[in-house]
């Protein structure tokens, strides 16, 4: 089930809101538990056993990592926590890479191919399995304690508002939410108001520029001028369907009087690439800087050894998005920037440059990496970067047969000014503007019936 669909607006949400506040206090986690597993397993019901035997590992290594003292076998009960959950996000999400490659060679050599079925990848596997796993760690390095009953970490494990795409929250920061969190009405608006935004942001900007992307990265002979536009517009359609799911999950949570962290922070206004991924995916890049990053060495080993924690954090967080070399790249080419950067002191190269123009080039280096994050292969990225920046020649400057639509030109325009040049969406509430939820809640009707029209147009980082 996503949120963008007419079963969860109409059906879902409503029961579950209704069941939720009429229930007794000490029900409501059990209530939000089944609730999430009924969400999560509505595509395939099979798939919450995984989460359930996830979840069952975890609780009891981390009461038994609590109540022991002995070094090894705290020790030994982690690396069961770590095995079980990167073996199963290893095999769901890239046995199929690792056979496609392994076959890939077996062929060169003139063998016969291993013969695999494709195995299914769950959704959300990747954001549950780093928010459980975070969990035991954090009780292995004694800077959380264990929770007070097995329903509290089904709930916060299963908890649907933020289950298959983020944020990912760590148990501290629900750790009191858990127990006691508060229900007020303004704090319901407020949730409600930043869901009902970022639904538009999904419907109305997302959506309406996934058909010209989807168009062009599907061209095998796309020229300068299109790459660039289809680029381009596929930078403006992540970021507001992903930024508009973390609002959407956001405000859920507040409906439900949980406060989850902010995950984006205006990043194309960001003036580097550090600056970047201070504000991109903030749950996920804290989370790479303090179980990956920190325990590798990070800065606190030398430069050279601080490059190389660099490159191993961005290629292996490249690979949790997916499994293909194109993820890979992606991974490299931001650790390279990151590497240039903390290279000249944590700043860009182009650090002389009026502000203005330092978000602008960092943009456009954004922008580049999101060509190997959206391509299909690596054959794909490479031909529409040589059209880009013209290596076979001249080429097709103009936009050839593809045309936008009025609708998508709007679109792009208005993306535009929303990323540089208004707040986000956590910043206009916090002003509180008169106009504000009466704008949203028009927004919402109209994306409503635009979705309606259009039919459910899946979150991209649902694949994830």
């Amino acid at each position: 089930m996503v949120f963008a669909s007419y079963i969860f607006l109409f059906y879902f949400l409503p029961i579950c809101l209704a069941v939720y506040y009429l229930a007794p206090r000490r029900s409501r986690e059990l209530v939000l538990t089944v609730a999430s597993y009924i969400f999560y397993g509505w595509w395939r019901p099979d798939f919450t056993l995984l989460m359930l035997f996830s979840t069952v590992v975890d609780y009891h290594v981390g009461k038994k990592l609590h109540a022991s003292s002995d070094k090894k076998r705290r020790n030994r009960l982690l690396m069961i926590s770590v095995c079980v959950n990167l073996g199963l996000l290893g095999y769901f999400k890239y046995w199929n890479f690792g056979i496609e490659n392994l076959n890939a060679i077996i062929e060169g050599a003139g063998m016969t191919e291993v013969s695999w079925p494709t195995i299914v990848l769950p959704v959300g596997i990747s954001f549950y399995t780093f928010q459980t796993m975070s969990y035991t760690l954090d009780i292995h390095r004694r800077v959380a304690k264990p929770v007070d009953s097995a329903m509290q970490f089904a709930c916060y494990v299963a908890l649907f508002p933020q289950l298959v795409a983020g944020p990912i929250v760590r148990y501290n920061t629900l750790a009191n939410q858990l127990k006691n969190r508060t229900h007020t009405f303004s704090k319901f608006a407020s949730g409600a108001q930043l869901f009902q935004l970022g639904f538009a942001k999904k419907i109305l900007i997302a959506d309406s520029l996934a058909p010209f992307v989807d168009q062009v990265f599907a061209m095998d002979d796309a020229g300068c001028g299109l790459s660039w536009l289809g680029l381009s517009a596929y930078t403006f359609q992540i970021y507001f369907d992903f930024s508009g799911y973390s609002d959407m999950a956001i405000g859920l949570g507040r409906m439900f009087g949980f406060e989850f962290p902010i995950n984006f922070n205006s990043p194309y206004k960001s003036d580097s690439i550090t600056d970047f991924w201070r504000r991109w995916h903030i749950s996920l890049s804290t989370w790479l800087r303090d179980y990956l990053y920190i325990p590798l060495g990070g800065n606190k080993k030398g430069s050279i050894r601080t490059y190389v924690n660099l490159a191993a954090t961005m290629l292996l967080g490249g690979l949790w998005h997916g499994a293909a070399w194109t993820y890979i790249a992606w991974g490299a080419y931001q650790g390279f920037f990151l590497i240039v950067e903390r290279a000249v002191g944590k700043r860009p190269l182009y650090y002389a440059a009026p502000s203005f123009v330092r978000i602008v080039i960092t943009f456009i280096l954004a922008m580049i990496g999101w060509l190997f994050f959206r391509a299909n292969t690596m054959t794909e990225a490479m031909r529409m970067l040589s059209a880009m920046f013209l290596i076979d020649g001249v080429g097709d400057m103009s936009l050839g047969a593809m045309e936008l639509t009025t609708l998508q030109q709007t679109t792009l325009v208005a993306s535009i000014v929303l990323a540089w040049f208004v707040p986000n969406t956590q910043e206009l509430q916090d002003k509180k503007p008169s106009w504000l939820p009466w704008f949203a809640l028009c927004l919402f009707i109209v994306a409503i019936g635009r979705m309606i029209h259009q039919g459910q147009i899946p979150f991209l980082y649902f694949q994830f």
